[in-house]
């Protein structure tokens, strides 16, 4: 198997080019206009955490000396090189968008006004509006008078005021003021003007007051430019052995905010002399990663623009259907008992399972509930009803990840919130990240034990079930109940290791599972039978499973992947890889799920996991893929990728040139995430003229 560079996309740039994907979605003038604006959003939101994520880690590797090798044969400094281009590149787009966006709005008498663009009536508003709501919260800092430049948090934005006497430059005051956006609306809707709805920017109200807050001075012009500097979010975990896992944690929190700058973004209309002085008061002059950008900055925000314009402005609005074999029972452990059931979120409702956990916590037969908690909502019916089953007297084991990136001090939180109610905690697995999702429910049934186990592909979080794809197993088979039982005994006891017939999990087998399943593949193929591969997950960046599928390819197995986000796979190459078709799909709802389908000579293989083939989840975490035994169900999951295999109308081509071509061709237009909800909705039709 060749090594060669350009047998692999490096990971930095396949990302890039995922997010280039979720700009496209902001490009496309047939999805709705508002929610082009959310996709505006949803670009930057990712664009931050790259930054902060993996930046931060190409700049240690650069701090550190790393040459080569560590980035798939690429140098760390000319990856930073690529990521630096691609990324201005991708800001003019992301201008050139938002200019499209906002004037298209226009057409609709909807506009983001500034303050040099209010009438009287909105004058008056603001005027109000900033004494009572935006002044309060204003600490500007006189940049001059002090020796050191003040710290500035991680993703927080910023006004540079440029406080000018245009005789006297001397004299001049410069002048720094955080937006308090955490605390108040980013935008801000004002009275109608002739007929004319507006809404305008936190950033431009405070503009609006500069003078109310710079009055005593005495000057001629003021001006106020944004910055924003992006911080290294890496935890450095200490191994301080007389400390808890919570506490280092909890201490590695304050120490992120500390973390070094990966990124400075600064409007691109501040003049000369006020961003040389910024730059140099920071001691960031030579700094890799400054980026001019516009006025405004942290247009994550505008995933939560203001509702407003008529229903086309935005998806519409289907409800979850109910499941077929669970909308006419009245209890869900009911439910599992008759059959194994497959949840298909958000097309059905994440509700199922918070009902089976409600249920759980009032039946006087059952006797225990262990759940895997990675992201919870932040109001969670999960927690809520773990807590409540804690009340009515069951054990309730709750393994929570500590180090969930970004959701720390929220797991921190109910952790605290789990305890003081009286649940077991356990608080990971030293050295490894617990990113599986499992829920395992013991009851009494007679004189018998019986154990319903959950095993899901996403978190059980009812808030991003409603946005992302995923699937869940609810089965009281004992050959995986049985199995799920011994991962918790794990997660309790991480001396013992158990051996497992049904389940995948990682660290421990995983890897090796799916190479055997590929080798199996590849062993057909040879002998002549049916072979292929065809498997949906977030990313593909592991160079060993990757070089397993070079080799499948090369033997003549059919691999056809949907991976959303990285690939650093290069399909589609003769005599490597011309054998491997790789699609993405990027739409209304983010495509999370992970499905694993294996020919096995006719005799298919199904399993759904919480892991995607990267080292990380393959090496360094506790992740579970369960087998999918329900004919079906197995049918369930053939024709989901199927469906998602024909998209002709969202699926993007992923090849060496990362150009993220649409596929088209003459087939029958086919939307993925429309026709998924259509065949779920016909199989109900069809249930009920049975």
């Amino acid at each position: 198997m060749s090594n060669e560079v350009h047998d692999y996309i490096n990971r930095e740039i396949s990302w890039l080019s995922f997010n280039e994907r979720v700009l496209q979605e902001a490009k496309d003038a047939s999805v709705p206009l508002l929610e082009r604006l959310k996709f505006l959003g949803i670009f930057s939101s990712n664009l931050d955490e790259f930054f902060s994520v993996r930046v931060g880690t190409v700049q240690r590797m650069i701090d550190a000396g790393v040459k080569s090798k560590a980035m798939v044969g690429v140098s760390p400094k000319k990856v930073m090189k690529q990521v630096h281009s691609t990324v201005l590149d991708l800001r003019d787009e992301f201008d050139r968008v938002f200019t499209e966006v906002t004037k298209e709005l226009g057409t609709y008498n909807i506009f983001i006004v500034d303050e040099t663009q209010l009438d009287n009536n909105q004058k008056s508003f603001l005027k109000v509006y900033f004494q009572e709501k935006v002044r309060p919260r204003l600490i500007p800092v006189m940049l001059k008078d002090i020796p050191d430049f003040p710290y500035l948090k991680n993703q927080v934005i910023y006004l540079v005021i440029d406080v000018r006497k245009k005789w006297d430059p001397q004299s001049s005051k410069f002048a720094l003021i955080e937006v308090p956006a955490d605390v108040l609306p980013r935008f801000i809707n004002l009275p109608d003007s002739d007929g004319r709805k507006c809404v305008i920017m936190l950033d431009d109200v405070i503009r609006f007051g500069l003078d109310d807050i710079f009055s005593t001075f005495d000057y001629d012009s003021i001006g106020a430019y944004t910055i924003k500097l992006t911080r290294d979010a890496e935890l450095e975990i200490d191994d301080d052995v007389t400390k808890s896992f919570f506490e280092k944690v909890s201490e590695s929190l304050e120490e992120r905010k500390k973390g070094q700058p990966v990124r400075f973004v600064y409007d691109r209309e501040m003049p000369y002399y006020l961003l040389d002085f910024t730059l140099t008061r920071l001691d960031i002059q030579k700094f890799e990663n400054l980026v001019p950008g516009g006025k405004y900055h942290n247009a994550r925000d505008f995933m939560n623009f203001p509702e407003i314009g008529p229903e086309s402005f935005y998806y519409e609005r289907k409800q979850p259907l109910p499941h077929k074999d669970l909308r006419r029972h009245k209890s869900m452990l009911a439910a599992i008992r008759e059959k194994d059931i497959l949840l298909h979120y958000p097309y059905q409702s994440f509700d199922y399972f918070i009902d089976l956990l409600r249920e759980a916590a009032i039946d006087p037969n059952v006797a225990s509930i262990k759940v895997t908690l990675y992201r919870v909502a932040r109001n969670s019916n999960v927690i809520n009803a773990l807590i409540n089953a804690i009340k009515n007297g069951k054990s309730v084991t709750v393994v929570i990840e500590l180090q969930a990136r970004f959701d720390e001090e929220s797991n921190i939180y109910w952790t605290q919130k789990l305890e003081q109610a009286g649940a077991k905690i356990i608080d990971g697995v030293p050295g490894l990240k617990v990113h599986s999702k499992l829920c395992h429910i013991t009851r009494k049934e007679g004189d018998d034990t019986v154990h319903y186990s959950c095993i899901g592909t996403g978190n059980f979080n009812e808030s991003t079930a409603r946005l992302y794809c995923d699937h869940m197993l609810m089965t009281m088979n004992p050959a995986i109940t049985y199995e799920v039982e011994k991962v918790f005994g794990f997660f309790d006891h991480n001396y013992k290791v158990y051996d497992y017939d049904h389940l995948v999990v990682a660290p421990l087998q995983m890897r090796n599972k799916f190479t055997k399943l590929i080798d199996n593949e590849i062993k057909n193929a040879k002998a002549g039978k049916p072979a292929y591969i065809h498997a949906k997950m977030n990313s593909l960046v592991d160079s060993e499973m990757i070089n397993k599928l070079y080799e499948a390819s090369k033997a003549g197995v059919k691999v056809k992947l949907v991976v959303r986000g990285i690939c650093s796979l290069v399909p589609g190459v003769e005599e490597l890889s011309e054998n491997i078709e790789v699609f993405s799909i990027v739409d209304k709802y983010l495509e999370h799920s992970r499905i694993f389908i294996f020919c096995n000579a006719g005799d298919e293989k199904y399993f759904i996991s919480s892991a995607d083939w990267m080292v990380r989840n393959l090496d360094r975490r506790v992740e579970v893929a369960t087998p999918i035994y329900d004919e079906a169900l197995k049918m369930e999951l053939r024709e989901h990728m199927i469906i998602q295999f024909a998209d002709n109308t969202k699926a993007r081509i992923i090849n060496e040139a990362q150009d993220n071509k649409y596929v088209k061709n003459e087939h029958k237009p086919c939307r993925a995430q429309k026709d998924i909800y259509a065949f779920l909705e016909k199989q109900l039709e069809n249930e009920d003229a049975e």
